[in-house]
């Protein structure tokens, strides 16, 4: 035999050695550990969930609290009687005629009052006892005192003779007595009254107060208390707008005392001098 194919042979043989003992059994496999296809789940699910705690990191939480809009803010122009809404207090009614007395002679009757009546500026007094002057002048006509705000208005029954008639016309026009009146004079845009409502047992519980206005025009704003739950919030109360002109005649009727505020809020444009006459019945105390 060659040398090449003895070498041959001692490969081959090592070979055929290696994979086969000399009695011809099989030589022993080593052992793999059985797989089981529900751990290899658990772990593919631990994998996952620890993926998805990653995320929720950072998924955005959204505010629980719902979206509320704000009510618009209603207008009223239109002559006639507007209900503005409805409690367990009554209706809050407004009786609004815009052109209540002719424009020549509300012209007439406000150079009348601003020349003769005896405008002051008084003070409002604070729960403190700090005391501010109202950014308007005031002048007070009745036959029985009235306090507001921390201050007296001391009876004053001579009636100047253009508010007696005025007082008239409105007794006859409205069928309601009247036997007081304050006075308001808005200078200019800058003079204002703020949220407030006419409240007061001295005028009964539910009164009829009749607001006529000369001059200038302003914008006269109401807004309605709100329920305890909103924790005196007015955001998302109701708003009602009046733009009170030269002449026009507003009343506020019913519940409106108890269930709105209102006000003349400052403006921060040219603004000629408005007169403002607040007629109410003031009760004996």
């Amino acid at each position: 035999m060659s040398s090449d194919k003895r070498r041959r042979a001692r490969i081959q043989g090592g070979w055929s050695s290696a994979s086969n003992n000399n009695t011809g059994k099989k030589l022993p496999q080593p052992k793999r550990p059985p797989v089981s296809f529900n751990t290899l789940n658990d772990q593919d699910n631990k994998e996952d969930s620890s993926k998805q705690e990653e995320y929720a990191q950072f998924l955005f939480t959204g505010s629980s609290n719902k979206f509320r809009e704000k009510p618009p803010v209603k207008t009223i122009t239109e002559h006639g009687i507007h209900d503005i809404s409805a409690s367990e207090n009554g209706v809050s009614r407004i009786r609004f005629f815009p052109s209540f007395i002719e424009e020549k002679e509300a012209d007439r009757i406000f150079r009348t009052l601003l020349h003769d009546l005896p405008w002051k500026q008084a003070s409002d007094v604070l729960p403190n006892g700090s005391k501010f002057l109202q950014p308007r002048l005031t002048a007070w006509y009745g036959d029985l005192p009235y306090s507001y705000s921390g201050q007296t208005h001391q009876p004053n029954a001579k009636w100047h003779p253009t508010l007696q008639t005025i007082r008239e016309h409105l007794q006859q026009s409205l069928g309601i007595l009247f036997n007081s009146m304050l006075a308001n004079l808005y200078r200019d845009g800058h003079d204002s009254v703020g949220w407030h409502t006419d409240k007061n047992p001295a005028i009964g519980d539910q009164p009829t107060i009749a607001s006529l206005s000369f001059g200038d025009g302003r914008m006269f704003e109401l807004r309605r208390n709100p329920p305890p739950e909103e924790n005196g919030d007015y955001t998302y109360m109701e708003h009602v707008n009046v733009p009170v002109t030269n002449g026009c005649l507003l009343t506020m009727e019913g519940a409106l005392q108890h269930d709105w505020q209102h006000r003349v809020p400052k403006e921060y444009h040219e603004r000629g001098a408005r007169i403002n006459l607040t007629f109410r019945l003031t009760i004996p105390g």
